[in-house]
């Protein structure tokens, strides 16, 4: 294996399948969107003890996180070249909310992300899913013919997110945190 660093990114230029591109540039800024979400991600699959059907379930969504980032970073490559997202995963997250709300109480109010510490990380991970989701939008609008299934997927992921939280803390007997108006 190579060095992990070729010094030739220090001028603020990275390599993109093959071409120099600047490393503030909307592509890289949306990988580095998705890595950080993933990343968020391993921390939350780090901090679980006994779930291990949600830490299957999380590790899944890493997965398909760098299906994403290979999305993102061959858009201008031709379709086929890299693996698509299939309807089946994001059917897979709306089961999974599903799930998680049949154990939960409906919610009547807003609550504050907190709790135990895997649902803080999960409400984490939910905020900077958002961001992702928010660049991913303006990717989309430069280069309509990205995989429409990233934006659905995001937007689900982040509502997985959100559940698993209260989820979360449910299974950590800590109530949600109702926000006081």
């Amino acid at each position: 294996m190579s060095k992990i660093y070729t010094k030739t990114g220090d001028g603020g230029e990275t390599s993109l399948l093959g071409k120099r591109v600047e490393k503030n540039c909307l592509e890289v800024v949306a990988l580095g969107e998705v890595d950080e979400l993933n990343a968020s991600v391993g921390v939350l699959v780090s901090l679980l003890d006994s779930e291990n059907d949600v830490k299957k379930k999380l590790i899944d969504v890493q997965h398909n996180l760098f299906v994403v980032g290979a999305n993102i970073a061959s858009i201008d490559m031709e379709l086929g070249m890299v693996p698509s997202l299939k309807d089946s995963a994001i059917i897979d997250l709306e089961n999974w909310i599903d799930e998680m709300e049949n154990d939960l109480e409906p919610l009547h109010n807003f609550i504050l992300p907190g709790g135990s510490v895997s649902s803080a990380q999960s409400f984490f991970a939910r905020a900077i899913c958002r961001r992702a989701e928010r660049v991913f939008i303006t990717v989309k609008k430069q280069y309509p013919s990205i995989d429409k299934h990233i934006g659905q997927y995001l937007n689900r992921l982040s509502d997985v997110l959100f559940v698993l939280g209260r989820w979360l803390n449910k299974k950590n007997n800590h109530e949600d945190v109702i926000w006081k108006k």
